[in-house]
């Protein structure tokens, strides 16, 4: 019997995913009711409820007390939480878990190279720079500066227009940034050399120098993927 029902709460979640797919609703647009759900879906009450909880944890629906059920904002959150959880629930995972996100992001930053060189080359970036200037600046502080390199790289994302990749890009320094702390504290050569990575990028992309670009992009990485290696190598192939 509860495989009964689970089984028919699947469906249902797959079938709710169809009906917002085929009625082209985006995020924030109301859903029919649970009434009307039950109806148009030829299911039970039950399924529905239990659905609409799956689709909630999944960013795909929202669910505001009061008001109604509207479509949800299709987030990367739940791979954020879960990515998270992971570091914490399996010990020594966690520094797996950065690694696998930095990897990913180099890959992504020096796939995506050609179209940000394209994009940034002769254009103000006014932006941008002042992301490293303050980034330079916290440095010579002393002081680690996430939230300056996070904005870097979402600028850069909305300059491509590629909103899965800004989105991935918020995920994964969401991810960073929770997890970091782990390898301890930041020395100072690995500051000064992350910071002046990002002025080469940006200096590299404007003027239009693809391969100076992506030699930035390493450099940009080298520094944590150094650290890493020295607290959680690289499993051996």
């Amino acid at each position: 019997m509860k495989q009964d029902r689970h089984d028919g709460a699947r469906a249902t979640v797959t079938a709710i995913k169809d009906l917002i797919l085929a009625e082209h609703l985006k995020p924030g647009d109301p859903m029919p009711t649970e009434a009307e759900l039950v109806d148009r879906l030829g299911v039970s009450r039950s399924s529905v409820r239990e659905a609409v909880r799956t689709l909630v944890a999944l960013d795909i629906l929202e669910v505001r007390h009061g008001t109604g059920t509207f479509v949800g904002q299709l987030s990367l959150r739940p791979l954020v939480e879960g990515m998270v959880f992971r570091g914490v629930l399996l010990p020594g995972d966690d520094l797996s878990v950065l690694r696998e996100v930095v990897e990913v992001r180099r890959g992504l930053d020096l796939s995506l190279a050609p179209r940000v060189v394209e994009r940034l080359s002769g254009a103000e970036t006014d932006d941008l720079r002042d992301c490293v200037e303050q980034m330079k600046a916290l440095a010579a502080q002393h002081t680690t500066y996430p939230v300056q390199d996070r904005q870097f790289h979402l600028n850069l994302a909305e300059r491509l227009g590629n909103a899965l990749y800004g989105q991935l890009v918020a995920a994964f320094w969401d991810i960073h940034t929770t997890v970091a702390p782990r390898l301890g504290v930041v020395g100072q050569r690995d500051l000064d050399v992350t910071a002046a990575a990002h002025g080469a990028m940006l200096d590299a992309a404007v003027s239009g120098d693809l391969e100076a670009y992506r030699a930035a992009v390493e450099a940009h990485y080298d520094p944590i993927l150094r650290v890493l290696d020295e607290r959680h190598p690289a499993p051996v192939s």
